[in-house]
């Protein structure tokens, strides 16, 4: 599925390499109660939980800016033949490679590859199968890497607690082919985009805000996993690193995006896959963003 949205003179588009609905509840939200729950489970957007097999719908989905002459992918997904823990993760062979072309950014389109963090489920299309050997997928793309994060992900790999091979199969080969440049929230990038530190899920997990022609969109990373956890902002996913920094990040994010009335752009939104998050007093609700953009919109 692909779609697109406008932020200004920028187009963002949402390219999903899989979505449904896969995640049990506790395990997936440790903080997670059956009352709060059921104050919830209707405002959510249609699809986002199916109550009958107590199973919330969570997307993969890689993004993609273009403003001028610049084509950032943010984030990069699972990938195709990665071996991964998880079944619903394990050895995809999807099209997606086809589907980001139909988008305007095949691989050598892209400029840009510009990482939120470094989990598997956001590395893994920096590279492909070729020869039996993990090359760069994008050939005339720059690999931006939050440094802090591949500073953890490293000593994990190093250590022999990484938990899967994704550091060396989708971060480590883009590092030695020199194509990697590992960038903080001092970093100027590229798109007009700006990161900003959203430490928590992981050490080093940086957000991107968008600002083009007076209107705003932020990339969140996984700042949220799912809809629930805007009206829910206690739960933390099992996979938050520093549970207590995560909270406070999420707070902030809320805060931030509905003064400015950002379209939120997390990787694991349902459909509509993004949205906006809109403050009622000391509580928030969200908003999905149908998908669209102007026939006329101008890149410039």
């Amino acid at each position: 599925m692909i779609h697109s949205w406008s932020i200004g003179h920028a187009r963002v588009t949402s390219v999903v390499e899989y979505v449904g609905p896969t995640h049990a509840p506790e395990a997936t939200f440790p903080a997670y109660d059956e009352a709060a729950m059921a104050r919830t489970a209707d405002r959510l957007p249609p699809g986002a939980w199916y109550p009958d097999i107590r199973r919330f719908t969570i997307a993969i989905q890689l993004w993609i800016v273009r403003h001028r002459d610049d084509v950032v992918l943010v984030d990069a997904g699972v990938g195709n033949f990665k071996p991964r823990p998880a079944a619903r993760m394990n050895m995809l062979n999807t099209l997606l490679p086809q589907w980001l072309a139909a988008a305007g950014a095949s691989f050598a389109e892209v400029t840009h590859v510009l990482m939120t963090h470094l989990h598997s489920d956001h590395v893994g299309w920096n590279t492909v199968l070729e020869a039996g050997r993990w090359t760069p997928t994008f050939p005339n793309a720059r690999y931006l890497l939050p440094r802090a994060d591949f500073v953890y992900f490293k000593g994990l790999e190093a250590s022999g607690r990484a938990g899967d091979t994704s550091f060396a199969d989708s971060v480590a080969p883009v590092v030695e082919a020199g194509l990697a440049d590992f960038i903080d929230a001092r970093t100027e990038l590229p798109a007009g985009l700006t990161p900003v530190e959203a430490f928590g899920h992981t050490p080093g997990m940086l957000n991107y805000w968008l600002r083009s022609g007076g209107e705003t969109g932020v990339f969140s990373a996984d700042v949220f996993h799912h809809p629930v956890q805007i009206f829910n902002p206690s739960w933390n996913t099992a996979f938050c690193v520093l549970p207590d920094a995560a909270i406070a990040t999420r707070a902030r994010l809320l805060a931030d995006a509905a003064a400015a009335g950002a379209l939120v752009m997390p990787c694991h939104f349902p459909a509509p896959y993004a949205g906006y998050v809109r403050g009622n007093g000391a509580t928030y609700s969200f908003e999905p963003a149908p998908p669209g953009y102007p026939a006329a919109l101008k890149l410039s």
